[in-house]
C-alpha cells in the first residue's frame, strides 16, 4: 500500500457535485484519518467557475486538473462516478502514469473511442437524456421520482431525499461530444459495478470496461447508481485498500 501522500481525488458525474462524496469520505476519515481527500467540482456548480451553456470536456480537464495542482496533490488516486468516465481519461493523460497510481471508475459511461455518450444510452435512460440534450443546452435537475429512479433504488427515504436535494442544473451538450482516449496512458485500472443500477445496468457497465480497455481489477457492489451515498462504508474500504 502506498503511504498517506497518496491523495485520493473523487471526481463526480451529471447534475452532481463533489457533495455527493460526503458520506463516503466522512467514513474514510474515520478509518484512514491521515488520507488527504480532495472532492472536485466540475465547471458551473458551487464555487467552481464556468458556463454550463458551453461545456466541453476539456474544460472539464483543465479545472480538475487546476484544483488538484492548487490542492498540493503530488501522487493520485483517482475516483470517478458515472459521467466522470468521459472526464476521468484526460485527467489522467494531463497529470500522467508517474502521478497517477490507480484510477477507480465507479459505473462510469464510456463510449467507444471516437463516440459520444448519447450514443451508448439504451431506453428510457436515452429517452430522458436525448430529449435533454435536443432541446436545451442546459439541464435542470431531474424531477424527483425520476432521479430516485435512476439513482436511488433501494435507499432509504432519508437517502433518497438527499440524492434529489443535492441535484444541479448541467450542460446538455457534454453527452454529445465525441471522446478522444488515444492519448491515455495505460495505469492500473479498478472498475466497481453497481449491480442494482437503473441508470447503467451491470451488462452495459461491461461493455463500457472493454470500450476502456486495460482494466486490472473489477468489483461488485451490490447496490444502486449513487453507490457513494447508499453504501458509504463499503466503498470507503475499497477505497482506501487501493491507495
Amino acid at each position: 500500500m502506498e503511504n498517506n501522500t497518496t491523495s485520493l481525488v473523487f471526481i463526480h458525474g451529471g447534475q452532481h457535485t463533489g457533495a455527493c462524496w460526503e458520506l463516503t469520505i466522512s467514513q474514510i476519515r474515520q478509518m484512514d484519518p491521515e488520507r488527504r481527500l480532495l472532492a472536485v467540482d466540475l465547471p458551473g456548480r458551487r464555487g467552481e467557475p464556468g458556463d454550463l451553456s458551453t461545456l466541453s470536456v476539456e474544460q472539464c480537464v483543465s479545472s480538475v486538473v487546476r484544483q488538484i495542482e492548487e490542492f498540493g496533490a503530488t501522487d493520485v488516486v483517482l475516483v470517478g462516478h458515472s459521467l466522470a468516465g468521459i472526464t476521468l481519461p484526460g485527467v489522467i493523460t494531463r497529470l500522467g502514469a508517474q502521478r497517477v497510481k490507480r484510477a477507480v471508475y465507479i459505473a462510469c459511461c464510456i463510449p467507444p473511442q471516437g463516440f459520444n455518450v448519447t450514443s451508448t444510452l439504451r431506453p428510457p435512460v436515452s429517452w430522458i437524456t436525448g430529449a435533454l440534450a435536443r432541446f436545451v443546452k442546459v439541464s435542470r435537475p431531474l424531477p424527483g421520482l425520476v432521479a430516485k429512479w435512476m439513482f436511488a433504488n433501494g435507499m432509504s427515504v432519508d437517502l433518497r431525499r438527499r440524492v434529489v436535494a443535492g441535484l444541479v442544473p448541467d450542460s446538455a451538450i457534454l453527452t454529445r461530444e465525441k471522446v478522444d482516449r488515444s492519448a491515455m496512458p495505460n495505469i492500473p485500472t479498478t472498475w466497481i459495478i453497481t449491480l442494482q443500477d437503473n441508470s447503467l445496468k451491470p451488462a452495459r457497465q461491461r461493455e463500457f470496461i472493454k470500450n476502456l480497455g486495460n482494466v486490472d481489477e473489477v468489483l461488485e457492489i451490490d447496490t444502486c447508481h449513487n453507490v457513494m451515498i447508499s453504501e458509504p462504508r463499503k466503498l470507503a474500504e475499497l477505497l482506501i485498500a487501493r491507495c
